[in-house]
């Protein structure tokens, strides 16, 4: 669901004493309850609330997330699979990537928020509801953001395949590499690992 009409809203999504309504999807973003069962991203001005991913979306984020503990055991960098709100700095839009890799102290936006520039990774796992933002929208937002490393696994890709963008630079990444699911592919640096694109096979 992509609000773009953010006045048409219920007066609930503001605090009783403030009867200003949201202007703007960023407004709308912070005034939300939390809603359990979806899961809410900024995206060019727009809010898209969508539901949470199956049981297998969920898996192919912790699979990225078991692969890579010798990595962030050696840096003592955190992963976090899911439920975590990121801030793209420029736009402030905010997202939930299906998983992110920070430094400990990476920077916030607020209590909530990771800022983008701070962080190591990010990750999406495409299902049928966010295959467009996925491939298309996210790479140029996460790139704006400053986001190091973009990793994409798409299992409804024909064959299904894993993306790697990096090197981020004017709203673009000038590198990209895809293998398909099974081959190795080179997480470049500042994570420096061959990962093992097996570990997505559903």
């Amino acid at each position: 669901m992509v609000v773009r009409a953010i006045r048409q809203h219920h007066t609930e999504l503001v605090p009783s004493n403030d009867k200003r309504l949201p202007e703007t999807a960023r407004e709308l973003f912070d005034a939300l309850p939390e809603l359990p069962g979806f899961r809410a991203d900024v995206i060019e001005g727009n809010l898209i609330v969508s539901l949470v991913g199956t049981p297998e979306h969920a898996d192919c984020a912790m699979a990225l997330y078991r692969v890579l503990i010798p990595v962030m055991d050696e840096h003592g960098w955190k992963g976090r699979a899911g439920n975590v709100d990121v801030c793209v700095e420029g736009p402030r839009e905010p997202v939930e990537p299906d998983f992110v890799l920070a430094p400990p102290d990476c920077p916030r936006w607020g209590e909530r928020e990771l800022r983008s520039s701070g962080l190591i990774m990010v990750a999406e796992v495409v299902s049928a509801g966010s295959a467009l933002r996925d491939r298309v929208e996210k790479p140029p937002l996460y790139a704006t953001g400053g986001v190091p490393i973009y990793l994409l696994i798409d299992l409804l890709a024909e064959p299904p395949s894993v993306t790697v963008h990096s090197e981020p630079r004017d709203g673009a990444y000038l590198a990209r590499a895809t293998v398909p699911v099974g081959s190795p592919l080179r997480l470049p640096s500042p994570i420096d690992v061959e990962l093992g694109t097996s570990v997505f096979k559903v």
